[in-house]
């Protein structure tokens, strides 16, 4: 039974034609609850992924012509960060854009979403959904009781107190990686880390709890890090860190709509993943005049360092991802494939 359910969601997933399933609970519900940890704004001001929520929610009730329509809470205010996706899985939070690595602890294939070197361009992430690493992914989160409604990549950057380029540089220093991979890299050349959201990285630095954090060029626009950092190593054009930071769905949601609202969901989620790129894309070039106008010094990454980066990666923490059990190794394997 297990199989089919899941290839129901699959088929969801991959072409507009979604099997009618049984309305339950949802009869009565007619505004969904979209929680995001970012802060907000409104469709055309702000941290973009808050915006791709509102233009999402907009659109729903335009397309179900008012019979549902969502609501968007930001910066953490319907429920805390880390607890968004264990809601999700048991139907407690109806949607959720959220960093994927963070449900690690949770689900440990998902730290796929933030594996240190193994993304390290959005034409690379963007073809995930159509390989079959991407249906893989899918699959294991719909066993969970999660969907991926909507694909999102974002490239980081690291703000620090003194420049953080090379591997060498790490040594001696307090860290924010943001996934568990990302930290164990980070160790392996010589740093200690700190396992926060990034909507705490303000004052961790500010405290002087960590001297550098890596997180998206959106977050480190939105969370005004230029404040305390000396230097942005910036992710423009290429870098060692990119998260997938995805629009999410309750299982047990979804398949409790009426059909017309599955289609009209599945079609607005993925009709704004370019928006969602090109705000990825335009913060990564944002956040450089940001921080420089705050007298930052701003550097790129060479291939060089890059490759530096990927090899020191796949001797810790692709290692061991592959190692924890069968489903990660396998993840890993399909997401080699895609070059």
């Amino acid at each position: 039974m297990l199989i089919s359910r899941r290839s129901v969601v699959r088929a969801a997933l991959a072409a507009p034609a979604i099997l009618s399933l049984p309305r339950g609970s949802f009869a009565q519900q007619k505004t969904i609850k979209i929680s995001h940890q970012f802060p907000g704004g409104t469709a055309d001001q702000g941290d973009f992924r808050d915006r791709m929520c509102r233009k999402f929610a907009a659109e729903i009730e335009k397309r179900t012509k008012g019979e549902l329509t969502a609501q968007v809470y930001p910066g953490s205010s319907l429920m805390k960060t880390n607890a968004q996706f264990s809601a999700l899985r048991k139907g407690a939070l109806d949607m959720s854009l959220y960093p994927l690595s963070y449900a690690g602890g949770e689900v440990v294939e998902t730290n796929i979403g933030l594996m240190p070197g193994l993304v390290t361009s959005y034409e690379q992430g963007a073809a995930w959904k159509k390989s079959p690493i991407g249906k893989k992914l899918s699959d294991i989160l719909a066993d969970k009781g999660v969907m991926i409604v909507s694909w999102v990549w974002q490239s980081g950057g690291v703000a620090s107190k003194t420049p953080v380029i090379t591997p060498a540089d790490a040594k001696g220093i307090k860290i924010r990686g943001g996934s568990r991979e990302m930290d164990m890299v980070f160790k392996a050349a010589g740093a200690s880390t700190l396992n926060i959201p990034s909507n705490e990285s303000y004052a961790a630095m500010q405290t002087g709890a960590c001297d550098a954090v890596v997180t998206s060029s959106t977050s480190l626009i939105s969370f005004h890090l230029e404040e305390l950092a000396k230097n942005l190593t910036s992710g423009r054009g290429r870098f060692y860190w990119f998260m997938l930071e995805p629009i999410l769905m309750s299982r047990s949601l979804f398949e409790a709509m009426p059909k017309t609202h599955q289609e009209a969901i599945l079609a607005v989620g993925a009709e704004l993943e370019p928006f969602g790129t090109a705000g990825a894309k335009a913060d990564d070039e944002e956040v450089e005049k940001v921080f420089a106008k705050a007298g930052a010094s701003v550097k790129t990454l060479d291939d060089a360092t890059l490759d530096q980066w990927r090899k020191l990666s796949r001797e810790t923490a692709w290692k061991d991802f592959s190692e924890r059990n069968a489903s990660c190794a396998e993840l890993l394997k399909l997401a080699e494939q895609v070059a």
